[in-house]
């Protein structure tokens, strides 16, 4: 089978554990991040399963209609990027694991150096020292301040947890079943968005970004913050206005921003102005890209002991394959394409009284990899309604 996996920087795919399982098919890796859809059309050409590294190449119709082998796209979390509906009507399987068990431990680590790199202003005393000079100021300690978590699901319970663990209070704000959540866990759930972002010394973004939550921070919400506080984003840009967090670091609250996620990825201006402040630390996208990170993404979905639903053997649940759960409906759809390709999925559901035409991806498509091309790819489900935290 022909493999193209794009957005590999590093070349590191092909040195993890999982690649060998790959053995005898025919993989192209490219390392560079191009967007341009003649490019991509003549480079994908004859690709059977694109693999994708998160969101870092959109995917849509004016490329999906040049790619007439293209029978799979995989990848893991969420996938704004992709036009599934023309994906369906082409009969291109999406397969996205949502990891639903799993959080980030790699962006939840991240996040929290963020915070004590911004809290202590470490990026900054670093480049005095290599200038020449000594200490530039002083810095801001964790321990007895209140760190806000904005979203309460996976990333951010872990991150709420490392908070407890540096003697932090925790404040939680989102939706009503996320502080439910939160004050189950022991912390307290703030009594109003605007009292949230007013007591919060740290406030970190942990949110997905849909419809509902898209532009859910406001200039508003930025002004109530404390001078001496830090905004914290290592989700996704687009929750907060655009223009939003500058202007508002520039009026003086928050008094500091720590941002890993950007409008347009990649960020190459450097003449961006959250790059020239002096109050913020900037990464390149980095939450999520870690060797561990990696392996677990992409050995996602190979264990042998799974059935192609994602479930332990003799565990295959209907309720869990055919939409009926709130937490599972899978992406893309095989509608009437019955090629060699999916096939094998829908033979596979055949006793589950599944319509053949049913707009849901039943399966990881390990039939479509005689050698466990799954290894390479996401895990085998994505799930709806996406919670609005991560």
């Amino acid at each position: 089978m022909k493999i193209s996996v794009l957005d590999d920087y590093f070349d590191t795919i092909r040195t993890l554990e999982c690649f060998r399982k790959l053995a005898g098919h025919d993989v192209k890796i490219w390392n560079d991040h191009v967007q341009d859809v003649d490019v991509l059309a003549e480079r994908l050409a004859d690709t059977e399963a694109l693999v994708l590294i998160r969101e870092r190449t959109q995917i849509r119709t004016p490329l999906l209609g040049r790619l007439p082998k293209l029978r799979l796209i995989s990848q893991r979390s969420v996938y704004p990027h992709i036009d599934i509906d023309t994906c369906t009507r082409l009969g291109i399987i999406v397969s996205s694991s949502q990891h639903a068990d799993t959080p980030s431990y790699a962006t939840s680590e991240f996040t929290w150096g963020l915070i004590l790199a911004a809290m202590r202003a470490i990026p900054q005393q670093m480049a005095s020292l290599k200038a020449g000079h000594w200490q530039i100021g002083v810095g801001h300690t964790l321990r007895g301040k209140t760190l806000g978590i904005y979203g309460y699901g996976r990333i951010g319970a872990v991150v709420a947890g490392y908070g407890k663990a540096f003697g932090m209070r925790v404040l939680v704000w989102g939706r009503e079943a996320a502080r439910a959540n939160a004050r189950a866990d022991g912390y307290e759930a703030a009594a109003s968005k605007e009292s949230f972002f007013e007591r919060c010394d740290v406030l970190s973004l942990h949110m997905r970004l849909v419809d509902a939550t898209r532009g859910i921070v406001k200039p508003a919400d930025l002004a109530r913050m404390k001078p001496t506080a830090l905004l914290v984003n290592t989700s996704r840009a687009g929750l907060i206005e655009p223009n939003a967090l500058i202007d508002a670091l520039r009026a003086g609250r928050p008094g500091m921003a720590a941002v890993d996620v950007y409008e347009k990825e990649p960020l190459r201006d450097a003449n961006d102005p959250l790059l020239k402040m002096d109050n913020v630390v900037c990464t390149p996208h980095l939450g999520y890209v870690s060797r561990d990170e990696y392996e677990l993404q992409f050995t996602d979905g190979v264990r042998p002991d799974r059935r192609l639903c994602g479930w332990p053997a003799g565990e295959c649940r209907q309720s869990r394959c055919n939409g009926a759960s709130k937490d599972l409906i899978l992406i893309a759809s095989t509608t009437n394409k019955k090629g060699p390709a999916v096939r094998p999925v829908l033979d596979h559901f055949s006793d589950h009284s599944v319509s053949v035409g049913q707009r849901f991806l039943f399966a990881a498509p390990a039939a479509l990899f005689t050698a466990s091309l799954v290894a390479c790819l996401a895990s085998p489900t994505a799930f709806w309604p996406l919670p609005l935290t991560s």
